[in-house]
């Protein structure tokens, strides 16, 4: 989940604490966050088979098991990488992005909104007001649908869990194939000339805005960021994540191995379009999805069929398109979505074919 910024210049941060105050406090507490990261498993093993007295082995000891250890351990890694962002995002604004792609060529300009939609503030509810600064701030189409894409899809929250539970390999394979989706995306609709297809007040919109003040933020203002951005997203999201881990933990332990392997194994040339159909009207945030993604991948799904369900769910999102609505044709978010999931079947057999 990205977070809302509905204004384009960063405020100046009232700070309560100095830097140095702040840097007390942060540091015991990282420590206390990794003496309670490393012990995740011990404690969730003792707590199943000791306080709560289950059979070893059995169904429900592994669902408990399994629910007791990643909801603790993927809100801890969430808190972390939110609070990572919150400051990485205080040296960027829409604003900023703005002048950063206005006026570039469509091949540097997609390479490099795709990019910037990684580290970019954005959630759906702001994908009008940024699509409208975008294209009358003279951004070609394509470029501003690189970003569009990027955005949502290249989730940091996302490759910050996935690293986290998979290591750096699945964690660059999804960066690097929602990257290249977005980045040919993007070129395709550039290639296309579909400004016809937007909305004609769109472009009759005048957009103002400034970013000077993220310049004059100090380093005590953009930690309080990161602890705002904390407080304000995991506040939001946990919901979303103790559902999706709860769901990831029948599948754990209920559903059965063969079953799930014949269902999103490479075997059945269906399961990666299914599993886009299936993906698209759900409504769930990176963080809610990548338990159940875990849980599919321990069960036997192949590694291109949840990546593809996974970029369905982020990447095209029916709430977005819904929203979408207000400033494109029909027509042209019909093509949006068509070369998205082109884009993400094409990942979903590539690496069922190659891994």
């Amino acid at each position: 989940m990205n977070v809302q910024v509905v204004s384009d210049a960063t405020p100046i941060i009232a700070t309560r604490w100095s830097l140095e105050k702040q840097l007390a406090y942060l540091v015991p507490a990282l420590a206390g966050w990794w003496l309670v990261y490393a012990n995740l498993a011990r404690a969730a093993s003792w707590f199943t088979l000791r306080a709560l007295h289950l059979t070893p082995k059995t169904a429900l000891a592994s669902a408990v098991e399994f629910l007791l250890y990643e909801a603790p351990k993927v809100v801890l890694l969430l808190v972390l990488v939110v609070f990572a962002v919150g400051i990485l995002r205080s040296f960027f604004t829409p604003e900023r992005t703005r002048r950063m792609l206005a006026g570039r060529r469509e091949s540097v300009g997609n390479v490099l909104a795709a990019l910037l939609g990684v580290v970019t503030p954005f959630c759906s509810c702001s994908a009008v007001p940024l699509f409208i600064g975008f294209v009358t701030t003279g951004v070609p189409l394509g470029v501003t649908f690189s970003f569009l894409v990027s955005a949502p899809m290249v989730n940091e929250v996302a490759l910050a869990l996935l690293f986290g539970l998979f290591g750096w390999k699945v964690a660059a394979l999804y960066m690097g194939t929602g990257l290249v989706i977005a980045i040919v995306s993007g070129l395709v609709i550039g290639r296309l000339r579909l400004e016809g297809w937007v909305e004609p007040w769109v472009y009759r919109v005048e957009t103002k805005g400034t970013d000077t003040a993220a310049d004059r933020l100090t380093w005590a203002d953009r930690l309080r960021l990161g602890a705002d951005a904390v407080k304000d997203i995991v506040g939001k999201v946990w919901p979303y994540v103790l559902a999706g881990i709860a769901v990831g933990a029948g599948i754990h332990g209920y559903v059965p191995q063969d079953f799930m392997a014949s269902f999103m194994g490479k075997g059945a040339w269906w399961s990666v379009p299914l599993a886009v159909l299936i993906g698209i009207p759900l409504y769930s945030n990176a963080a809610g999805i990548i338990p159940i993604v875990q849980a599919l991948l321990g069960k036997g799904a192949a590694l291109g069929t949840v990546l593809a369900f996974m970029m369905a769910v982020i990447g095209l999102s029916l709430p977005e398109m819904i929203i979408l609505r207000k400033v494109l044709t029909p027509r042209l978010i019909a093509v949006f979505a068509g070369v998205v999931a082109v884009g993400i079947l094409m990942v979903g057999y590539l690496f069922n074919l190659v891994l």
